[in-house]
């Protein structure tokens, strides 16, 4: 496999493009698309044996399993941050390192149930909470000091509506050619 075509499997639909000011029609949208998510990942997985399940988006990626574990660990920790963002004044965020959490036993199961039922409950929260937003509010940020860059609030969004997609395209790829 050329390096073209990794890059393609590793980002199906493009890497995200970071917009300087998102207009509030790109939030709105962007919480849309959050909201939505569960329903999408649901219908994504539906019906797949356990050995589809094992089926991995590129060679040495993730398997479906972990794609799907590996969304509510990063989608957990997302909607804290906007929190901490929130109610402190441009906090530092903790990093995870998603590769070692992947690996974890609750991480590599086939029962997705659980993450399933937490990422329906975390998104229905989190868009709740992202909806209440003021455009202030939605300017604040977090620092991320292991990539020592600033995330605001409004990015953030279309960060995680992006990676969503970025993963559910994943999944596909996974379904049709695992590896």
């Amino acid at each position: 496999m050329n390096e073209t075509e990794l890059v393609k499997l590793t980002y199906p639909i493009g890497k995200f493009e970071w917009p300087e000011n998102p207009t509030s029609e790109a939030i709105n949208q962007g919480i849309k698309r959050l909201e939505e998510f569960p329903k999408k990942l649901k219908a994504a997985i539906a019906g797949l044996s356990k050995d589809t399940l094992h089926n991995c988006y590129r060679p040495e990626g993730w398997n479906i399993a972990q794609v799907v574990h590996h969304l509510a660990d990063s989608h957990m920790h997302s909607y804290l941050r906007f929190k901490h963002a929130i109610l402190e004044d441009t906090p530092s965020i903790k990093d995870y390192q998603e590769a070692n959490w992947a690996q974890l036993p609750d991480a590599s199961s086939t029962d997705l149930s659980y993450s399933l039922d937490l990422i329906t409950a975390l998104h229905k929260r989190w868009t709740l909470f992202l909806k209440s937003l003021t455009p202030e509010e939605l300017n604040r940020s977090y620092f991320h000091p292991e990539r020592a860059k600033h995330y605001p609030l409004n990015t953030t969004i279309l960060i995680y509506a992006w990676h969503g997609e970025h993963h559910l395209a994943h999944i596909e790829n996974a379904k049709k050619k695992g590896y």
